[in-house]
């Protein structure tokens, strides 16, 4: 059952099977985020490791014209035990990327990282304009600030409502607040202009209710499909993905991939229960 969980949503254990199904899902019109899986290291040959995976896709991406980028953590670059070292790990992933013409982003984990996350990325930001990104959380109440924050810098934000276990002192703690306070924010990433100059940002969701209502938002606002992009998860509403990118707006996919697979899949069930429900009713859908 393991194994058959982990076939639906991590794209095998090595980098070669994730570009295959990169590959697969270009071929669909959808873009694709890799992400390697694998966090907490505890030693620096660990994490260099870690960013070692990273170059060699950020290589492949460019001589096989993928339309993908990568998707970091920074507690698998060493941010646990060595900030230092983990900065200057994703600013040479970051560097990398911008050479070639691609994008970092530096994901989010749990709120105890949000500052350290956020200041990283503005540090990098500043020296490679485009080419990294982060992850804001929804049900964090601080979130409404830090995306004033980054949009007035142009850089791009991955939305989503947030997947690790927070307490009611950081976090709204009913779902209806969350999907609430989601909804305001990428009303205002979309509208978002500075001199007539707009932020392209990433609307991470799988719950239709809102993508229906981002739907109609740019209809009745005359917002450019292409201005944003609808995010989702390997394996997860493959028929929404399609149908959003059969219907003109841009569609990315994170494709996880690695032998960490089921320390991944552990660890999300028991940080959030609801996890358990979600991956469980997508399991048997299209």
């Amino acid at each position: 059952m393991g194994r058959k969980m982990s076939g639906r949503f991590v794209a095998g254990m090595s980098g070669e099977e994730a570009l295959a199904a990169c590959q697969r899902v270009n071929h669909e019109g959808i873009a694709v985020s890799l992400d390697s899986l694998g966090e907490s290291v505890t030693t620096e040959p660990e994490a260099q490791k870690s960013a070692d995976i990273y170059h060699q896709l950020l290589d492949a991406i460019e001589v096989r014209k993928l339309n993908a980028n990568v998707s970091v953590k920074l507690s698998q670059v060493g941010m646990d035990f060595d900030p230092a070292l983990a900065e200057r790990i994703v600013g040479e992933m970051v560097q990398h990327a911008a050479a070639v013409k691609s994008f970092v982003r530096i994901d989010m984990e749990g709120s105890p990282y949000t500052e350290a996350t956020i200041a990283m990325t503005e540090r990098l930001a500043a020296k490679f304009p485009g080419a990294v990104g982060t992850v804001l959380q929804a049900y964090l109440f601080r979130t409404e600030a830090d995306t004033e924050r980054l949009l007035g810098q142009g850089i791009r934000i991955r939305l989503c409502k947030g997947a690790y276990k927070e307490g009611p002192e950081v976090a709204f703690p009913a779902k209806a607040d969350v999907d609430a306070n989601y909804v305001k924010l990428m009303k205002r990433m979309v509208t978002f202009s500075n001199n007539g100059k707009g932020v392209f940002c990433g609307i991470a969701t799988h719950d239709e209710a809102i993508v229906d209502q981002m739907r109609s938002f740019v209809r009745e606002n005359n917002i450019e499909k292409h201005a944003f992009e609808f995010q989702m998860l390997y394996g997860v509403r493959r028929d929404l993905q399609r149908k959003l990118a059969a219907d003109g707006f841009g569609v990315r996919v994170y494709i996880p991939f690695g032998p960490e697979w089921y320390p991944y899949f552990m660890r999300r069930l028991a940080e959030r229960p609801a996890n358990v429900l979600f991956l469980a009713k997508n399991f048997f859908k299209n």
